[in-house]
């Protein structure tokens, strides 16, 4: 009997990431959650066992290069990585913004998901059959005003999913970008604003239907689930009331 397939997921503590989590344990995959927040991981993983699936919780800081690598030598072969670790901090213009934000984001952006692709992709090549999906924004393809810091550094993720992907063509990894719109999860707006919660359900005023985290996660397992040959090299997902990141319908 085939070993089951293992999937990690990182950045699973909450909205997208367990969102995804959840559906590729439905979809038959052994789910590896990491996140700093062990608490909340290891609760999913437990919700994930008790609906019948495979999960295991593992508490990790992707920008902890030395974390990442003892993290990996738990795998021989790996199916599918997702990674999904990221997020916004302040909406300052350029004139303002704070340095240290900046270096924040991309550290947490680009240097996490460098550090984990690379500890990962010679157990994702010794599968014979890899995913590897950067969870990236539709702020990595336009820039916004307040989002630079957020917009410089998803372009540095959607940069090095773009080189991945033409440097190892040929092997059997396949690299598949997911770039969302407007997304309301519990704690994207709410972190970017530092807990200021008025702040960040004006991000989602007037928007009917913004995305969940359960739309993008089903994006994400759609294309993981593909036939092996087939590669969605880059997939936009907004909700229909956004048309572009600075035009969003809005009712009174």
């Amino acid at each position: 009997m085939a070993a089951t397939p293992i999937a990690v997921i990182t950045g699973a503590s909450s909205g997208i990431g367990a969102a995804t989590a959840r559906q590729l344990a439905a979809a038959g995959y052994r789910v590896v959650l990491t996140a700093r927040r062990k608490d909340r991981i290891e609760a999913l993983a437990a919700e994930i066992t008790e609906a019948g699936h495979e999960a295991t919780a593992y508490a990790l800081d992707v920008t902890d290069r030395t974390a990442v690598d003892e993290f990996a030598t738990a795998f021989r072969s790996l199916a599918v990585l997702v990674n999904n670790a990221g997020g916004a901090l302040g909406a300052d213009p350029v004139a303002t913004g704070d340095p240290a934000d900046w270096r924040q984001m991309y550290e947490t952006n680009v240097i996490g998901t460098l550090n984990v692709t690379q500890a990962l992709l010679p157990a994702l090549t010794a599968s014979g059959d890899g995913t590897i999906v950067i969870l990236s924004s539709t702020a990595a393809l336009s820039s916004y005003e307040g989002g630079g810091g957020y917009v410089a550094a998803k372009h540095g993720e959607h940069v090095l999913a773009e080189t991945l992907r033409l440097e190892i063509v040929g092997t059997p990894v396949r690299v598949i970008e997911v770039a969302p719109g407007m997304v309301k999860t519990e704690e994207f707006a709410t972190t970017r604003f530092r807990g200021d919660t008025e702040k960040a359900a004006k991000v989602y005023a007037g928007v009917d239907a913004p995305l969940t985290a359960s739309d993008v996660a089903d994006t994400i397992t759609w294309a993981v689930t593909r036939p092996s040959h087939v590669n969605i090299d880059l997939l936009v997902v907004r909700p229909r009331a956004q048309a572009s990141n600075s035009k969003v319908h809005r009712t009174p």
